[in-house]
């Protein structure tokens, strides 16, 4: 049979807030973690999801791919981005080409790439994070 330990009455609140207190601490830890994690699994998903739909290029904007975690007292944080930073913006939305001038050339078509992504990161955060809990 488990032992108990019994807490007295004065000391009800400091055993209370100990338990709450350590609970709040696992669920920034599990949050940091899942923050983390969805940042390396976007970069590595667009990495990939950019060879595929631009694969008669060089490359290059597909190893631009990276992302940085950030963590302060109040807040963690993950951003994805790209090193060529207009190409993403670019690439996904159509837009004309002017060529330095007020001349439209042409036009031309984006790809969508990112929002796809973009959407199951925010459902796949949503489900690790209601998991953990």
């Amino acid at each position: 049979m488990a032992s108990s330990r019994k807490t007295p009455v004065e000391k009800l609140d400091e055993a209370v807030n100990k338990i709450l207190s350590e609970y709040q601490d696992s669920i920034e830890e599990n949050l940091d973690i899942i923050t983390k994690e969805m940042g390396q699994k976007g970069a590595s998903a667009l990495r990939q999801q950019a060879k595929k739909t631009f694969e008669e290029h060089t490359g290059e904007y597909a190893k631009g791919w990276k992302y940085d975690f950030r963590k302060t007292r109040r807040y963690a944080k993950t951003t994805i981005y790209n090193d060529h930073y207009s190409m993403p913006h670019l690439l996904e939305h159509d837009h004309v080409i002017r060529n330095g001038t007020q001349r439209v050339y042409g036009t031309v078509k984006g790809r969508e790439h990112i929002k796809t992504i973009a959407d199951e990161l925010v459902s796949k955060f949503q489900e690790e994070v209601i998991s953990k809990l």
